[in-house]
This record gives C-alpha cells, sequence and structure tokens, in this order.
C-alpha cells in the first residue's frame, strides 16, 4: 500500500529569511575562495626595470617630465597625438631651456606597424627625447603603462593615451592640480584628468544600453574601491615619482580596471589627489568592447576588493636609490 505523499510545509517569514542570508553568505565565502586562490601577482618589478645603465623608477630623476603612451594597434590614431605632444614640448623648451622630457611610447604586442610609426620619431626627436618599448604579447593597457613607468626618467609622470582625445596642452591643467596639492607627504600626489563634466553631453550621445552600463560601472567603482574620483578612467593622469613608484610597484590589473586599482592602492596609501575638468574628444577606433569590456571591468572590481580584503593582495612601501 502506497503512503500518501507528505504535506509541503511553506517556510515562515524568518526561516525563509534566515535560509536566503545564510545562503548569500556562503556564496560569499565561496567567492572570496574563489578571488584568493586565483588571484595572481605580477611579475617583479626588478624583472621589468631593465638593467645596467638603461633607466630605472628607482633611479634619480634626470628629466622633469616623462610622458608614458601605451599603444596597442595604433599605426593610425598614434601620429596625430605624437604630432601635438611634441610640438607643444618642443615650444615648451624652447621657452625654458630647463625643461626637459621624454616620451615613451610602449608597443604593446601590436600585430600592425605601431612600432616602425614610433620609431620614425625617435629618428626624428632623437632617441633621448623619444624611446620606443616593444612588448613581444599584448599584456593590456595597465601592463603596458606600468612597463613604461618603470622605465622612466622624469620627476613627473604623465599617462597619455595614444588616441590624443585628450588636448596636450591640458597637461597644464593636471600641473596645477597637482601644484595646488603641496604640500606632498614623502613628495607623493597625483593629478587625474577628468570629462566628468561632459557626462550629459555623453548621455545624449549614447544607447540607453551603453549609458546603463556606465552607470552601473560608475556605481561598482563608488561601491567597491573610489569613493572621491568621479572620472577613473580618463587616461590623462599625471603622477609625481614617488607616487608612480609606490602604485604601479603594488599594481596587479593589467587591463582597462587597472586605473580603479591605482586610485584604490593611492587612497589606500593616503596619497592625495585632485581631479581637474580636461578637454576630450572621443575618437574613432577605440579598443573597448561596450558589453564584454565592462564585463570584465566589473569583475576585475569586484575581485580588487576581495583581494586586497583576504589580504591576497597586500600593499607594500617601495624604496628609491
Amino acid at each position: 500500500m502506497a503512503l500518501p505523499p507528505l504535506p509541503f510545509l511553506p517556510l515562515s517569514l524568518p526561516a525563509a529569511a534566515l535560509a536566503l542570508a545564510t545562503l548569500a553568505a556562503f556564496l560569499f565565502v565561496l567567492i572570496c575562495a574563489i578571488a584568493h586562490v586565483t588571484a595572481k601577482t605580477m611579475p617583479h618589478e626588478d624583472a621589468e626595470c631593465r638593467k645596467g645603465s638603461a633607466p630605472n623608477i628607482h633611479d634619480p630623476p634626470t628629466r622633469e617630465l616623462s610622458v608614458v603612451v601605451p599603444s596597442y594597434n595604433e599605426e593610425n590614431r598614434l601620429p596625430l597625438m605624437m604630432d601635438e605632444a611634441l610640438d607643444y614640448l618642443e615650444k615648451r623648451q624652447k621657452q625654458d631651456p630647463s625643461f626637459t622630457y621624454e616620451v615613451i611610447v610602449v608597443n604593446d604586442g601590436s600585430k600592425d606597424q605601431t612600432a616602425k610609426v614610433a620609431k620614425e620619431y625617435s629618428k626624428k626627436y632623437g632617441s633621448d627625447k623619444v624611446r620606443v618599448i616593444s612588448l613581444e604579447k599584448n599584456r593590456g593597457k595597465g601592463g603596458a603603462v606600468r612597463t613604461g613607468v618603470f622605465s622612466s626618467r622624469g620627476q613627473k609622470i604623465l599617462m597619455a593615451d595614444a588616441d590624443g582625445a585628450t588636448k596636450f596642452a591640458d597637461i597644464e591643467k593636471v600641473e596645477e592640480g597637482l601644484k595646488n596639492l603641496r604640500p606632498w607627504p614623502n613628495g607623493m600626489a597625483i593629478s587625474c584628468g577628468s570629462r566628468a563634466h561632459l557626462e550629459k553631453d555623453s548621455i545624449a550621445k549614447r544607447s540607453y544600453f551603453r549609458t546603463l552600463l556606465m552607470y552601473g560601472f560608475h556605481f561598482l567603482v563608488w561601491f567597491l574601491c573610489v569613493k572621491e574620483i568621479r572620472d577613473t578612467q580618463c587616461g590623462f593622469k599625471l603622477l609625481t615619482r614617488e607616487a608612480a613608484l609606490q602604485t604601479f610597484s603594488n599594481l596587479h590589473i593589467e587591463r582597462w580596471a587597472f586605473d580603479v586599482e591605482l586610485l584604490y592602492i593611492a587612497q589606500r596609501m593616503k596619497i592625495p589627489i585632485a581631479e581637474v575638468a580636461v578637454n576630450w574628444t572621443e575618437i574613432e577606433g577605440s579598443k573597448l568592447v561596450p558589453f564584454w569590456s565592462w564585463l570584465q571591468m566589473g569583475r576585475d572590481l569586484l575581485f580588487i576588493r576581495l583581494r586586497y580584503m583576504t589580504g591576497a593582495w597586500k600593499l607594500e612601501a617601495k624604496k628609491c636609490n
């Protein structure tokens, strides 16, 4: 004789809430464990810094300014940026002979003629003013910038995108932002170019889907990592040499979200940060794929927070020579 089915006993509201809380806690612990176990450390900086007479971030500065330009398949957009930047820098040097500079183009494993284009500028202006570093494999924008920073000679180091979206003359604005942060604790300060003032115009030109992705990304940045900077992704950032050494030596993210980790590290190390409005124009040819790149960045933001929280990544102070 078959037994009658057991009656369905619905959970009470408190019991259901407890079950959901337990499940959420379990998932959180699981994600933390995954973030901790899968954490990778960046190659040790000493392995990336070139030995012998080659420039090294640990050495005292011998130039007033280093400009680091990460470039991946930029044979078409790089010339406009380089022409504008070098025209400005040369005029500035003529006005002030004591001003010295270098431009470091980091060819990030490009498959086109980016390296050839960059080397033409090195021939024209001299290898002391324009240097080209070529990576065999594509490492991502963060990895390329990090390589350039570790080989820089400047007292101040500017990150500038190869597309020239930000007017190079706006370096004076970020320099003023840096100056306004004085006195710099332990010689460290960062001035970030910002497009936040252009947000309303950009929303009007974007699709609803891209606008939703943008707001979602900004919320995650604010909630998980950086609360004081509205535009973390502008590629126009000026750092003192000491700030660059401390932040990039602790950097792990090599792709698009590296800016967020950079500023997260700076906040954790109490490095003062200024945000300065700059002129910006969208240039065709972006390597950012809206949905997949933003999904990757969202994952990276979560892992940045969790890996520092669980101790998988730790901040270490570095010393200059």
